[in-house]
Parts: structure tokens; C-alpha cells; sequence
């Protein structure tokens, strides 16, 4: 009985540790602009590129998540990186965000409303 409790209790500290480690959060686009200032990181637009191309946020790289190679060219990123994730209004970058949880990434913050919640909330866009 004693090893048997002492495996569980093993096993929940190992699965609590590994979620501890990875650190998601949907944030405003105000949050979301002092994250990337605060600490640099990876910042993708999961959008198409017709999307993009009518306006991003600076630094980012499109990688539109319905691509066949989405995942492939998401791999090439560093995972210990803080990787920044948006679309135009939340659906896409939170699936993007899931590939990016399954595939280990230890920290990512997407943007809550996308590109229409930054341009509303008077953010800069680069052309």
C-alpha cells in the first residue's frame, strides 16, 4: 500500500512539475505590448499573408496556422523563447497556441481580441 501511494504521489508531482514549467496566458493587447518589451521573444502572425500583409505588429513573422507547414516551421523556433501569438480576432492564434503548448514550448502569451483588439485599442501597425 505504501508503494503504491508513494508511485501516485511521484507520479502527480511529475505532471504538476511539467505543467509548471509551461506558462500560457491570454492577455490585452496593452499587457501583450509590455510582455514583448519586457522580455524578447518570438512574435508570430498566424493570419494568411493578404492578412499580414494589410498590417502587423513589428517584429513578426507570418506563419499562417492553416498552412501545410505551420508545424514544420514552428520546430525551427526556439522553445525556451517566449514565442507571442496573434490572429485577427483570437480563434486561429488560440489553436496556434495549442500546437505551441503540445510541442513543449515553455512560455506563450497570445493576444486576447487579435489584431482587431490591438488596432482598437490604438496600438502601432506596421505596414
Amino acid at each position: 500500500m505504501k508503494k503504491i501511494l508513494f508511485l501516485l504521489l511521484v507520479t502527480v508531482s511529475t505532471i504538476t512539475n511539467a505543467q509548471q514549467k509551461q506558462k500560457v496566458e491570454l492577455v490585452a493587447p496593452a499587457a501583450f505590448e509590455k510582455k514583448m518589451a519586457a522580455q524578447k521573444g518570438q512574435v508570430i502572425d498566424v493570419r494568411t499573408p493578404k492578412e499580414y500583409q494589410s498590417g502587423y505588429i513589428a517584429g513578426a513573422v507570418n506563419m499562417h496556422v492553416y498552412d501545410k507547414d505551420f508545424e514544420q516551421r514552428v520546430d525551427k523556433l526556439d522553445k525556451n523563447k517566449p514565442v507571442y501569438v496573434y490572429c485577427k480576432a483570437g480563434g486561429r492564434s488560440a489553436e496556434a497556441t495549442e500546437i505551441l503548448k503540445n510541442k513543449g514550448f515553455k512560455t506563450i502569451v497570445e493576444l486576447d481580441g487579435g489584431m482587431d483588439a490591438w488596432k482598437e485599442a490604438g496600438k502601432p501597425v506596421k505596414q
